[in-house]
Formats: C-alpha cells, structure tokens, sequence
C-alpha cells in the first residue's frame, strides 16, 4: 500500500502530468497528425508554465494552509493538553555525518520545543520511522536530538520510530496515547500538511487540538504590493513549481486515505 501511495503521489503531479502530455504529443507527430502533435505539445508546455507560477502556487498553498491560524506558542487560544504530537519532518542522515540533516519543516519541531517551553503540555511525542533496512536513524530519533538541543529534558521525549506514512503516524500514536492514558493532544505540523494530518488523526477518535506551523504562503511574495513583486508573481519558477507540486501530494493523499475509508 505504502508503494501504492508513493507512485501516485509521484505520477499525478503538475511535472509528471506535462511528460506525459508531451509524449502523447511525440506520438502523434510520429503518427503524421502534426496539426495535433504540435497542439499537444502548446499543451504541454501551457500546463507547465501555469503551475510553474508563483501566484498559483501561493492559490493552491492558501487553499490548504489558510484552514489553521498561526497561533504563538504561548497563545491564550491554545488550550492546555496532555501531550504534544508532532508528524515527521525532520530525515536522518548517512552514518558519515555527526548530525541529522533537516529540512524545511523543521519548524514542527521548533515550535514543539515552543509550547512546551509555555507550558502547554508536559510531554512530547515525536513520530516518524525510516525506511527498511536503512542504517540512517529513523525521524523519530533524529527529531529527538534536535529537541535535546533545543531545551527540552530527554525524559518527557517519548519516540514513536515505526510510522513511515501520516496514517501509520496516526496508528502509532494512538497505540502509545492508549499506553500512556493521555486524553488530549496538541498537534503539530506544518500548515500545508496539517488537513490530512489532523482528519487521519479525528478519524481514529483522538481527541487534537491542531497547532499549523512552516507557512509558506505567508512567507512568499502573496503580499508583495510593488510593481516588482507582481511582476515576480507572473514568472515562472521552479521552486512555485515544487511548491505545487507539494500541495497536489497533500490534495492526492486526501483523497486517497478518503477512498480507503481512512478519514
């Protein structure tokens, strides 16, 4: 199953979907309908220049992460709970290097470290495994020592090193709220990431409060208001294609766990 989600995630997305439309289009000029194979190719290279574009992907991204305030970890509107539950983010590294190698949603674990510094729970789960057979450290343990780092006490880190998908984080950690007897949970992930997150989490009966960090939107040129700015929001990148392609991920996995009956 696991493979199954990772090829769709990888197929239907904005760059796999324009190879696609231009090979259909190679086909047709090779089949002499060069009216049609040209069209195609137009195609193509339309659909790739659209969601190659800033102000696209700071449409689709807002669709997405706009659904959850960003709070201060010290905020009035976040509520007390028993444990702190971040999804995994951060990836181990090759045994060569001394430290995990982290990637942008990192944030998670920082503002993990926030709330729990302001108090709003005592303990922290980290959740996340690696992958079969790999001698790199799993998320979960790599996330740990960055939290040691960032203040807080080994002994209220609790690892879950098994879950390699968000549904598999959701089944882990609802294993280990049982174990421990927490009632109430805040969790933690980046806003681009948190609808799936939390709707896999609700459909397993946990009782969250979600905690959206690492916008991106809201850190991109959506509010730049000079002729500069708009102009930039027209031309084609490829990291708004990236960015793309990261919303439609979170958009396939949501209704595929919709599908199986996951949500």
């Amino acid at each position: 199953m696991l493979a199954v989600q990772q090829l769709m995630s990888a197929l239907l997305a904005p760059l796999p979907i324009t190879l696609v439309l231009l090979l259909a289009a190679f086909v047709l000029l090779l089949a002499g309908w060069r009216r049609s194979g040209l069209g195609g190719m137009a195609v193509a290279l339309a659909w790739l220049w659209v969601w190659s574009l800033p102000v696209v992907a700071d449409q689709v991204g807002a669709g997405l992460e706009f659904r959850y305030p960003a709070l201060a970890a010290d905020s009035p509107q976040l509520p007390r709970a028993d444990v702190i539950v971040v999804a995994g983010g951060v990836f181990g590294t090759g045994l060569a290097l001394p430290h995990p190698n982290l990637n942008s949603a990192a944030d998670r674990y920082w503002h993990a470290a926030r709330l729990f510094h302001a108090g709003k729970a005592p303990w922290i789960i980290v959740s996340g495994g690696g992958r079969p057979g790999s001698a790199r450290p799993t998320e979960a343990a790599s996330a740990r020592l960055f939290l040691l780092d960032l203040g807080v006490p080994d002994e209220r880190i609790l690892l879950e090193d098994q879950a390699r998908t968000t549904r598999e984080n959701a089944v882990w950690v609802q294993a280990m709220v049982h174990e421990y007897g927490f009632q109430n949970l805040l969790l933690v992930t980046s806003a681009l990431h948190m609808r799936r997150t939390e709707a896999s989490f609700r459909a397993l009966g946990m009782d969250i409060v979600p905690v959206a960090t690492d916008y991106d939107v809201s850190t991109s040129s959506w509010a730049e208001d000079d002729d500069s700015g708009r102009l930039r929001r027209w031309l084609p990148s490829s990291r708004s294609l990236f960015r793309n392609h990261q919303a439609w991920h979170e958009h396939v996995g949501y209704w595929y766990y919709r599908l199986r009956g996951w949500l």
